[in-house]
């Protein structure tokens, strides 16, 4: 199965994920098939990024996105539907 999931990057204490979609047996820094965004935890304003374009592909084409990265499509629709 196909998965929507965060790969982590970024030095020790200074995590740093991008949004990839992967094959669920992957590793979790292995290899996947296409970086849909990024997500950076340490910003205080939005450090979310996410080509929802994409991401709507792949899901309908049968991708399950992780808890993390479902909160994160949301709150990015949400914050495209006010600007």
């Amino acid at each position: 199965m196909v998965k929507i999931r965060l790969r982590r990057e970024g030095a020790k204490d200074r995590p740093y994920y991008r949004i990839v979609v992967a094959d669920q047996r992957a590793r979790r820094e292995g290899a996947f098939i296409e970086v849909i965004g990024t997500y950076d935890p340490m910003k205080e304003e939005d450090g979310t990024s996410i080509d929802l374009e994409k991401a709507d592909k792949w899901i309908g084409n049968g991708a399950q996105p992780s808890d993390t990265v479902r909160s994160l499509i949301k709150k990015a629709r949400e914050a495209q539907a006010s600007a």
